[in-house]
């Protein structure tokens, strides 16, 4: 199936072409019809299916149409509501990137920030919301925020928003809501409390339910490499120093990040670009050109921008930073491997907030990615073991027998659900930008799953 099937409208087919997408998810190929059709609608999908693309996609399409038929009114006519920034921030990306060609604007709101910014592109008017619950209600009760012609009322994570103990907020919002109106709820899990939250809001909704991606190709080649964070940069370098890597991606969670490594990489006399929401579509495209002809030897991407990579014969992949969001991990090493081919994939671990990152990881693909000792910059076990409390983890050394279980846990399992999966704040107070993966479709002759954009 292709988008072009999903009888889209030629600005939206534009922009994902633009993207260079053609052929929808599962989830997409579920979803989209029914929400064209206006029907509530109940999607049971992890991150890393494409569900962004899902609801965002069919969201701009109903408002585009609308606002040809209508006189165009500055009120917010759709609502988004996720639990963490960095979803929120995707989401928003997603919306950008889609609707390119619509006119429509969208904003996101979150907390831990100033709400000046915010509150101005408010006044400017907005088409669609996306918001985290408390910054949203806090806004609502200072009148900056009114939600009472919202027609579209999007809730995305809806079981990690009961996690995190934001449940409370999400009905008191709904509460503000029109009844009247088109509800989507997406939750990776249906625990009880979150199945009759969901039969609390949706009107005979459709179902969809799709499996998210959770193996590693065995043509792949993992390791991890512990290392302290001020050292990574070194790593990457003295990795580089092996000139049997023509090429080489790196992927961060941040733009910032991305950004940085290009500069060390540089003063380094390697030859780097950076790919990432803040570049613009021409530059993204020439650092990808350059990257395939091997003009440039190291290409840095986020999660968002490393959408539309699709590299033939690419040997090795580079996780700079772990992703908080394990089926990100398949995704960036699913770069490498393709078509049988075999493909490296090293990933730098810090041993401190990334440690929780990579259990999820674990967890996920069900097997240990191996532990290469074998580098430069090592972070010894013993201190690695030193800063991990109040959880097990199981530690395999590359070429050797798992090893014993050491207590860890650094945030504890009270905190984890937001500090592990990026809550409003990392551990030195900065956010965690782009860090989930959110793929709008799949190229011609490329894999189907869902990865990020820009």
């Amino acid at each position: 199936m292709l988008f072009t099937d999903l009888k889209l409208i030629e600005p939206i087919l534009k922009a994902l072409q633009t993207e260079g997408y053609t052929s929808p998810t599962p989830i997409q190929q579920q979803a989209i019809p029914y929400i064209l059709q206006r029907r509530d609608l109940l999607g049971c999908a992890q991150t890393g299916t494409g569900k962004t693309a899902a609801f965002a996609i069919p969201t701009l399409q109903l408002f585009y149409n609308e606002r040809q038929q209508h006189r165009e009114q500055k009120t917010i006519k759709a609502l988004v509501l996720t639990p963490t920034r960095e979803l929120a921030i995707q989401i928003g990306d997603s919306f950008t990137a889609y609707g390119r060609n619509t006119g429509l604007k969208n904003l996101v709101i979150f907390g831990g920030v100033s709400q000046n910014p915010q509150v101005d592109a408010l006044r400017k008017g907005v088409d669609i919301l996306v918001a985290t619950p408390g910054r949203l209600l806090d806004l609502m009760n200072q009148g900056y925020v009114h939600i009472n012609h919202i027609k579209m009322l999007i809730l995305d994570e809806a079981d990690r928003m009961l996690d995190m103990g934001f449940v409370n907020d999400v009905k008191k919002i709904i509460a503000k809501v029109p009844a009247k109106r088109q509800t989507l709820f997406f939750s990776a899990t249906m625990p009880k409390e979150i199945q009759s939250l969901a039969d609390s809001i949706l009107n005979n909704p459709e179902k969809v339910e799709v499996a998210p991606v959770s193996s590693t190709a065995d043509t792949i080649q993992q390791a991890i490499y512990f290392v302290e964070k001020s050292n990574k940069k070194n790593l990457l370098i003295h990795i580089l120093k092996d000139k049997n890597i023509r090429t080489l991606l790196v992927f961060t969670r941040t733009k910032h990040g991305a950004d940085k490594v290009v500069k060390d990489l540089h003063k380094a006399g390697i030859t780097a670009e950076a790919i990432h929401g803040n570049k613009s579509q021409n530059a993204r495209q020439r650092a990808l050109t350059n990257f395939k002809n091997r003009t440039t030897r190291v290409l840095i991407a986020t999660d968002i921008a490393a959408r539309g990579i699709d590299i033939d014969e690419l040997s090795h992949v580079v996780n700079y930073e772990l992703p908080n969001i394990p089926e990100t991990y398949v995704h960036r090493i699913g770069r490498t491997g393709r078509a049988g081919a075999s493909g490296i994939a090293m990933s730098f671990c810090d041993g401190e907030e990334e440690i929780e990152y990579l259990k999820d990881i674990n967890k996920l693909i069900g097997k240990q990615v191996p532990i290469e000792e074998g580098h430069p910059y090592p972070l010894s076990i013993e201190l690695m073991n030193a800063r991990m409390t109040g959880k097990a983890v199981s530690i395999a050394v590359k070429g050797k027998a798992p090893a014993g279980e050491s207590r860890g846990g650094r945030n504890g399992g009270a905190n984890r659900g937001r500090n592990n999966r990026g809550g409003n704040k990392s551990a030195n107070g900065e956010s965690r930008h782009n860090s989930g993966s959110r793929k709008a479709g799949s190229k011609t002759g490329g894999t189907s799953g869902m990865s990020g954009r820009r």
